[in-house]
């Protein structure tokens, strides 16, 4: 019987400090606010990525971060609508927080801590390409959830702009 008095205190102290853990995270995500976005304010481009490695940008001038853009035929209207048709579909716990005739802004929000990543979207009519950023609020590693992120609507928005045998895109469902 005396052993297991100190095994349960043992349990509880590991529980509280899991339980305070968490809090602590979850409080770090709900006070980050968000940087500000040159491309939002009628900016030619984004922000630099940090240092960090949780930021990746086809506008970047550091190889690590650095992802090409997207090249883009049609309209900006049409590359803006496929934009917003494509995070739709792909994507949870994402809000779209702004836009302007050639930008859109969304920000991501994680499942557990509920921290908030900002995804950016510039689409450059001049030379037809499409620019990202995508870049965590806090912390210094994502895992490498911002690539992965990237490299997933990469893949979702050439799949619909593909076109099926009958001449229209193909469903976002594949």
């Amino acid at each position: 019987m005396k052993q297991k008095f100190p095994i349960h205190r043992q349990v509880i102290r590991v529980i509280f400090l899991i339980v305070l853990a968490m809090s602590g995270l979850f409080g770090i995500s709900l006070s980050a606010t968000a940087p500000e976005f040159p491309a939002e304010a009628g900016g030619v481009g984004f922000a630099e990525c940090p240092d960090s490695p949780n930021c990746v940008s086809t506008q970047t001038s550091s190889a690590e971060h650095r992802m090409d853009p997207i090249p883009w035929q049609a309209s900006v209207e049409q590359a803006k609508e496929l934009i917003k048709e494509t995070v739709a579909n792909e994507f949870p716990r994402v809000q779209l927080v702004a836009e302007t005739p050639s930008y859109l802004r969304y920000e991501f929000t994680s499942l557990i801590f509920r921290f908030v990543d900002d995804v950016e979207f510039l689409i450059d009519a001049k030379s037809k390409m499409i620019h990202f950023r995508s870049a965590s609020r806090v912390g210094h590693s994502d895992l490498g959830a911002n690539k992965r992120r990237m490299i997933r609507f990469l893949s979702a928005f050439q799949n619909q702009q593909e076109p099926t045998s009958s001449g229209s895109r193909a469903d976002a469902d594949d």
